[in-house]
């Protein structure tokens, strides 16, 4: 039987209540697909932050480094702890200490969910670069507080990151309908945009079978609105994948489906598995959340893991709960609690 050492933290807000939920989906899922989840719970964030002065203790990435794989519920507080503190303070470092260079970001529509968009059958993989690019925290700022102040925020592009990116998204097409569309801005941005097309250029040749589409960021926005159903695999940098797969997340339904992987292909340290909504303080606590982003994130984990049934049979019973309304939280025009629409998908499993 395969065990698997489960770093969760919840987080803040209602990370804490998507989590819980789905962390019940994932041990009914264990129990039924005859594998054992070890969780090992880290009460990080900006609560921690408030009575420690940091995100996360001096040892937290040695910690989590023992762990098979790392689940996140939700950080920030904007209140309490400032955005640039509890991001760089935990997600960041985590992202880049393990190498998790990939992010992926699938956008389909469940049953049941309803998106903005008059059409539904679009199924779009988003390959984000995650560790350098537009957000490799370069830069610095000067004369603060007066008026000749200047901030200075340096994109880094590597051919060693731009590459492996690129070529993960290869790989992904080629497992998929093998249509790729690599996102850029090479026309305004005439060094790093026009860099990442030359890679894509060069590692189109080795994959032949694979048709490369470009796209101008701002082009590729607009079409994921009105022709959603025309990308498959999208691979983008940094800060162009954060924006897409915003949009993505709109068009299946808002943020309560948007779930994400931090993957480390290699599996040399371990991946990291989140919803992409933030922690939602205003209704923190109050059985609201809809938890469908966090346990299609754990789906996604299963599947990491090489626990590929059992993730198959979570993400079925998503669709067969969400069908019924009754199962719904208030986003999705339910009535169901967190805690409701998570016992809804253990009784389906």
């Amino acid at each position: 039987m395969n065990s698997y050492n489960i770093a969760v933290i919840p987080g803040d807000g209602v990370g804490v209540e998507v989590t819980t939920a789905t962390l019940a989906v994932l041990e009914a899922a264990a129990g039924k697909y005859g594998f054992i989840l070890n969780p090992t719970h880290y009460e990080w964030g900006c609560e921690y932050y408030l009575e420690q002065g940091q995100m996360m203790p001096d040892d937290g990435l040695a910690r989590l480094e023992k762990s098979d794989a790392i689940f996140l519920g939700a950080v920030g507080w904007p209140e309490k702890v400032p955005d640039s503190v509890s991001l760089h303070g935990l997600l960041l470092p985590i992202r880049k200490q393990f190498d998790q260079f990939v992010n992926v970001r699938p956008h389909r529509l469940l049953k049941g969910a309803q998106g903005p968009l008059k059409k539904s059958d679009f199924n779009i993989l988003c390959i984000r670069e995650n560790t350098e690019g537009e957000y490799s925290g370069a830069g610095g700022r000067v004369h603060m507080g007066n008026p000749q102040e200047v901030a200075v925020e340096t994109s880094i592009f590597t051919r060693h990151g731009v590459e492996r990116i690129l070529r993960f998204g290869f790989e992904q097409a080629r497992l998929r309908s093998k249509k790729l569309a690599s996102v850029t801005k090479s026309n305004a941005q005439k060094y790093s945009m026009v860099f990442w097309d030359e890679i894509t250029d060069e590692l189109a040749a080795e994959y032949p079978d694979v048709k490369v589409e470009r796209y101008h960021v701002d082009a590729a926005a607009a079409r994921m609105i009105t022709h959603p159903e025309s990308f498959d695999v999208i691979v983008a940098s940094n800060l162009f994948g954060d924006i897409l797969s915003d949009i993505g997340a709109a068009i299946q339904g808002g943020l309560g489906f948007a779930a994400s992987a931090n993957i480390n292909p290699g599996r040399k340290m371990p991946s990291m598995f989140e919803p992409v909504h933030g922690s939602a303080p205003d209704i923190a606590g109050l059985g609201k959340a809809n938890p469908v982003a966090a346990i299609w994130s754990g789906a996604m984990m299963l599947e990491h893991l090489g626990e590929q049934q059992a993730a198959d049979a979570i993400m079925s019973a998503l669709n067969d709960v969400l069908d019924i309304k009754d199962n719904c939280t208030p986003d999705m025009g339910g009535t169901a609690t967190t805690a409701e629409l998570a016992d809804a998908i253990v009784k389906s499993l």
